[in-house]
């Protein structure tokens, strides 16, 4: 990590942008006429959080009176979960909203709305750029994984992204409940495969003739992809794709919603399946949104309870397969294509434990 620069001006210090500063992108500078109390509080908290303790914050907004709000040290403490929360609404609500065009303009009971979802995911990551935009909690495990994303962050900006979903959900479903009314009925919410069915605005929902193992693998490829897709743009010693990468992600989401979104409705994503599909339970739509396409909301059982109680679902396909699919993507450029830091780069791919000699300098590298 590269020194970070201070100016003795005085008591608090907030982080500027620097480009040279490798594990966010943010150097340390000190702010004028801060109160002394303010720097301990906003640190502690973010700390307990998992966040940095230092926000990230633009030099020139660096101002007494910005810091002296009560709103303003709010947002400081939050500022990442609040841009991961819109991000991931915004991408929502863009997704949504074009399914609903679709299917509430045309009755079409399976259209994706892929064009919808590329834009949405390339919104959604300007919005949360300072934060990383992952909007994926699968994208953000993964990260933790092989980039060194440290661990603490995963339960708040998971958290931000599945209220994210579910809150974009809610206001799309607002907008549309006359047209909903106007094609299903007043007060009639109904699920695939029924003909006149709205839920799949919401979360998707599979192909009839499906079997389980053909869902999860759907699933699993699209999410290969889509991670295996990103750790290459984001790779500046390959090509890359710099400050163009959220437009190249309209295109690699559009692509995977082209090839790969007819079977299952390429979730991808726990936060955009998930919470939507919760919200739409809690508006009517009933138990059928867990139930419909014999389950498909779950992947598997357990046996040992199976063998007392028959068909006891317990993990999800939107919520699981993305993640197995986001890693093995990861495994898979990393492996074979990234020479970077990372712990398939490592001796023993990073396991401390099996490399003992080796644990003073790995622990320097990855503790």
């Amino acid at each position: 990590m590269s020194p970070t620069t201070t100016a003795a001006r005085s008591d608090y210090i907030v982080p500027v942008r620097d480009g040279n500063t490798p594990e966010n992108g943010f150097a340390f500078t000190q702010s004028k006429g801060s109160l002394e109390t303010q720097p301990s509080q906003i640190e502690r908290v973010r700390t307990a959080l998992g966040l940095h303790e230092k926000p990230p914050v633009d030099e020139g907004h660096l101002e007494q009176e910005h810091h002296q709000l009560l709103w303003s040290r709010i947002r400081l403490i939050l500022r990442e979960p609040f841009a991961e929360f819109f991000g991931t609404f915004i991408m929502v609500m863009f997704g949504d909203g074009s399914v609903a065009q679709v299917l509430l303009s045309a009755g079409q009971k399976s259209a994706p709305g892929g064009d919808g979802w590329g834009i949405g995911v390339m919104l959604g990551v300007y919005v949360a750029g300072d934060s990383g935009g992952y909007l994926n909690p699968a994208i953000t495990f993964t990260n933790c994984l092989f980039r060194k994303l440290p661990w603490r962050r995963f339960p708040i900006y998971f958290l931000a992204q599945f209220l994210g979903g579910f809150c974009g959900a809610g206001v799309v479903y607002a907008n549309y409940i006359a047209g909903i009314d106007n094609l299903e009925g007043v007060g009639v919410r109904t699920v695939p495969p029924s003909k006149t069915a709205t839920a799949g605005i919401f979360c998707t929902y599979p192909q009839s003739f499906l079997p389980r193992a053909n869902m999860f693998f759907s699933e699993f490829i699209a999410s290969t992809l889509l991670m295996f897709v990103i750790f290459a743009l984001k790779d500046d010693s390959n090509l890359g794709a710099g400050n163009l990468f959220p437009l190249t992600l309209f295109f690699l989401i559009f692509g995977l919603g082209a090839c790969f979104g007819w079977e299952t409705g390429y979730a991808l994503n726990l936060a955009r399946d998930f919470g939507p599909r919760l919200m739409s339970y809690a508006v009517g739509y009933g138990s059928e949104v867990w139930s419909a396409g014999g389950y498909y909301f779950w992947v598997c059982v357990i046996r040992s309870i199976v063998a007392v109680v028959s068909l006891i679902p317990i993990v999800q396909i939107p919520m699981v397969s993305p993640f197995f699919g986001c890693v093995f993507g990861a495994f898979l450029y990393d492996m074979f294509v990234y020479t970077g830091e990372s712990p398939i780069n490592t001796a023993w791919w990073g396991n401390k434990r099996t490399h003992q000699h080796d644990l003073p300098r790995r622990r320097n590298e990855y503790g």
